[in-house]
């Protein structure tokens, strides 16, 4: 099947839908379709059914706003899950585990300040991965200053136990 438009003399071209076919040595067409009064967006639609193309193209369907990196963190969080770097930092997720994770992370894909991590961490999806939200460099220090205390107190109970066996 295809889309033929005929010239007519004194009036618009006539637009048909038509198949083809041969018989021996001639081509036989038979007309399907009158596709004259269709809109010339209709008719483009038909065209690409009729050529087994897409009829949106991901360019048109699409609009990216942004585009962030995200392989590079993917596979260092993949590289501290494997190490058991969380399990080091706290038995048990939370708050201010993720957020020195993230301050390791940050620290190994882009070295900087405690300030400049919070404000680069949401160049990538690091924040998004860990869901840290908007956290300042105080939510920094306090998470950093409370994983430290929990594990002094881990460390005390672990000493008191081993010294009564």
């Amino acid at each position: 099947m295809y889309i033929e438009i005929v010239p007519n003399r004194n009036s618009c071209p006539a637009i048909l839908l038509r198949e083809g076919w041969r018989e021996g040595k001639r081509v036989r067409k038979r007309t399907l379709a009158n596709l004259t009064d269709w809109p010339s967006t209709k008719l483009e639609a038909l065209r690409r059914v009729l050529r087994n193309e897409p009829l949106v193209r991901p360019d048109e369907a699409f609009r990216i706003e942004r585009s962030r990196p995200h392989g590079h963190i993917e596979a260092v969080l993949e590289c501290t899950h494997r190490l058991g770097l969380e399990r080091l930092l706290s038995a048990k997720r939370c708050r201010e585990r993720d957020l020195v994770l993230a301050m390791v992370i940050e620290r190994l894909v882009h070295p900087a300040s405690k300030l400049a991590t919070t404000r680069l961490w949401h160049t990538t999806t690091l924040a998004e991965e860990l869901t840290l939200g908007n956290a300042d460099e105080d939510e920094l220090y306090s998470a950093r200053r409370a994983l430290r205390k929990n594990s002094r107190r881990a460390t005390c109970a672990r000493e008191r136990r081993c010294s009564t066996t």
